[in-house]
């Protein structure tokens, strides 16, 4: 039988790999995780994140499932903004919970939230239970894509909101080849100055881009059972956010 292969960055691995290679990506850079963040992003990732909220518009008495929510980043903002709403903050890496829990948004809004460490494709939930999915720079670390996807659609309830923050594809040539410039030429160095750890964000510029580009990640999104399924570009394409509804 031949060995399911993937990528990671832009290695090819067995797909059974893939997982414990991303968690270790993760547990090395948890500590500085968040100040690494600002500075190859020059702060623009809080934008990208308010305009998730913008869109997503969070209201009161709402569960929402934070997957790969790391250190609690969309959760706090989710919070923020519906302050009698839940967050449940799930993630592979122990150690990017923990580094949230430190955070003080985290003792603030105790009451509210959950910190849950698992597998976006085996979510340990219950159908129907959440009425908000989102997940932040994180669905293209899982192995397979489709399966989380999949896996979003079955714990939401029915009229739930699925929503995607990811980086993507620049659809200016001339304008993709600059990002990539600075991407592989800054952000790397950047994360063995800040981080001490080089290969780490070497592997995070390559995996941005094996992704999907916008359109091919929308249909995966309707494979997924979908509807209403659409994306908006941030930063002329730098990132994009996707939103579905369980209909």
């Amino acid at each position: 039988m031949t060995e399911k292969t993937t990528h990671f960055g832009n290695q090819t691995v067995a797909e059974d790999a893939k997982a414990g290679m991303v968690h270790g990506v993760f547990s090395n850079v948890a500590d500085k995780y968040d100040v690494m963040n600002d500075a190859m992003s020059l702060g623009i990732h809080r934008i990208w994140k308010n305009a998730m909220m913008d869109w997503l518009a969070p209201r009161n008495g709402q569960k929402l499932l934070d997957v790969a929510g790391g250190t609690g980043d969309i959760s706090f903002r989710f919070l923020k903004r519906a302050p009698n709403a839940h967050a449940t903050v799930f993630d592979m890496t122990q150690g990017m919970l923990d580094a949230g829990k430190l955070r003080p948004e985290a003792v603030q809004q105790a009451d509210q939230l959950n910190w849950v460490c698992g597998d976006a494709m085996a979510l340990p939930f219950a159908d129907n239970t959440f009425d908000v999915y989102t997940i932040s720079f994180g669905i293209r670390n899982v192995t397979r894509i489709q399966d989380a996807i999949n896996e979003a659609y079955r714990v939401l309830k029915p009229g739930g909101r699925f929503m995607v923050l990811e980086f993507s594809a620049i659809p200016n040539p001339g304008l993709q080849w600059a990002y990539d410039q600075y991407s592989f030429n800054v952000i790397p160095p950047l994360g063995k100055i800040i981080a001490n750890d080089r290969d780490s964000y070497q592997y995070l510029v390559e995996s941005i881009r094996k992704f999907p580009k916008q359109e091919p990640f929308a249909e995966m999104i309707r494979a997924g059972g979908f509807e209403n399924v659409k994306y908006r570009n941030l930063s002329l394409g730098i990132a994009a956010l996707h939103s579905g509804w369980k209909i």
